[in-house]
């Protein structure tokens, strides 16, 4: 087996993957969401096709009662993925309301869209008539367009189908080059690159094979150049749809790896939360619970759910201000400048201090009076105030019960 042959089986195999990644959200998501269903109709034609490329299936296909089955079974689901990522593309630029001003790109892809759905009605008409027809078939193939260079029958069959791949490509690549121009997060600009990159060595492959199959009518090409063209071109293929698969799923990777940051955030705030929640109980929502429990309901996101406790926390450690004296703040930040492995966290390690020493001055009967003193944070939104916290919480689970009192008693001497 060839290195291009494990190649196939390889982007086969991603094609497939990211396939069945993206299939939940297609099949169950919201019925109005037709940009998910359209790219996993992409990702999914696009699979079965390459899978026919692989070595072991091409060749059984090949060799069956229907000889060369596998290149047609390629190009139909070829055709619909391409019909597939035209109508994404529509798709992404969501709805205009009636009357008004609809961009000439938007236009253009509608349009577009439009024809692709006829064209391709057209495309898999033609393609089988020409492959039961004019197609040399005496013989299965293993590489189709080395086997078959210098046949015109072969040649016409593929240049329908390039024509089509072609104007998808080029289309795709236009589209998706002026929404990379236009994308202001990173992320997305990344994946748009990526597939305009793989649309352009689309139409590239498709212009190349075409003049290539027209020229070997004229004058047929040696066995081991057309062998070699054809696993040049194959291997570009192969990248394309690489860039395709990679691409298209780095704006799903950045919402995946934000949601991780949201239960990273979530498991290292739980402690902290559930003893301000168990010292406040009538604060919260609901009672607290385990980390599992609370991972686990999933009637509320995962970012409002960080962005509750955040509040909450604040606000338990406004209600602790009444229970401990001033002289807490200062002895917490002695403590912590002491204990503190590295000047950076002596901050973080102070607030956790204040918090635990209040909480235990709160357990042991201390009487409710005026604000004490406490540090203020300067957090400039939502996402600097949670990653404070974290850190505060990282801090909090360091703390012994001895150290706190340590600390308690230290105000108590300063007194």
């Amino acid at each position: 087996m060839t290195s291009l042959d494990l190649a196939g089986y390889l982007i086969a195999g991603l094609m497939t993957a990211v396939a069945l990644w993206r299939m939940p959200a297609a099949l169950w998501g919201d019925e109005e969401d037709k940009r998910r269903r359209a790219l996993w109709g992409c990702y999914a034609g696009f699979a079965i096709a390459l899978w026919t490329k692989t070595k072991i299936i091409r060749i059984g296909l090949n060799n069956s009662s229907v000889t060369d089955l596998a290149v047609l079974i390629k190009h139909y689901t070829a055709t619909i993925a391409i019909l597939a990522i035209l109508s994404y593309i529509v798709a992404i630029y969501g709805r205009y309301p009636d009357g008004g001003d609809i961009p000439r790109h938007v236009r253009f892809a509608r349009m577009i869209q439009q024809v692709a759905a006829k064209a391709s009605v057209a495309t898999l008409v033609l393609l089988t008539a020409l492959f039961f027809t004019v197609v040399d078939r005496s013989v299965p193939s293993d590489r189709f367009v080395s086997d078959h260079a210098g046949q015109w029958g072969a040649t016409l069959y593929m240049s329908v189908f390039y024509v089509y791949l072609g104007a998808a490509s080029a289309v795709c690549a236009y589209q998706w080059a002026l929404a990379t121009a236009h994308s202001t997060l990173r992320h997305l600009r990344v994946g748009l690159g990526m597939m305009t990159f793989a649309m352009f060595i689309g139409v590239g492959y498709t212009l190349s094979r075409t003049l290539f199959l027209w020229v070997s009518v004229i004058d047929r090409p040696g066995k081991a150049f057309a062998l070699r063209f054809d696993e040049i071109t194959e291997s570009a293929q192969l990248v394309l749809f690489a860039f395709f698969a990679v691409g298209a799923s780095i704006p799903a990777f950045g919402k995946g790896w934000h949601r991780a940051k949201l239960w990273r955030a979530q498991t290292r705030l739980h402690p902290l939360w559930r003893e301000l929640m168990t010292a406040f109980p009538d604060q919260p929502f609901a009672p607290p619970t385990s980390l599992p429990r609370e991972l686990t309901r999933f009637d509320t996101p995962a970012d409002l759910r960080v962005d509750r406790w955040a509040a909450d926390i604040a606000d338990a450690v406004e209600k602790l201000r009444h229970y401990v004296p001033d002289g807490l703040l200062p002895a917490a930040k002695r403590a912590a400048a002491h204990d503190a492995p590295e000047p950076g966290e002596a901050a973080a390690l102070a607030d956790a201090y204040w918090i635990k020493a209040a909480l235990a001055a709160k357990a042991g009967g201390a009487p409710a009076g005026p604000a004490a003193a406490v540090e203020s944070q300067h957090a400039t939104d939502q996402d600097d105030e949670v990653a404070w916290l974290v850190r505060v919480a990282a801090a909090y689970r360091t703390v012994t019960d001895d150290r706190t009192r340590d600390v308690l008693e230290s105000v108590e001497s300063t007194a």
